[in-house]
């Protein structure tokens, strides 16, 4: 008996696949908050700066992660 909402358990030596948007939303804000945590408190750079690197990072990664999906 299953309980109502539960997903199924992979077989022992199975692997599953992570969703292909989830993998490259992730990668995305991964990205965006080293950098961000990196330019804001470690170099000191101004909120603005540091979130407009943390934006083009993320960018960047998702494309990344986005390419490597498709392969």
């Amino acid at each position: 008996m299953r309980r109502a909402g539960a997903l199924p358990a992979a077989a022992p030596g199975r692997v599953v696949a992570m969703n292909k948007w989830a993998f490259i939303a992730m990668h995305g804000v991964a990205a965006a908050v080293f950098i961000f945590l990196l330019q804001h408190f470690a170099l000191h750079a101004s909120l603005e700066s540091s979130l407009l690197w943390a934006l083009t990072f993320a960018g960047c990664a998702a494309g990344l992660a986005y390419m490597q999906a498709n392969r």
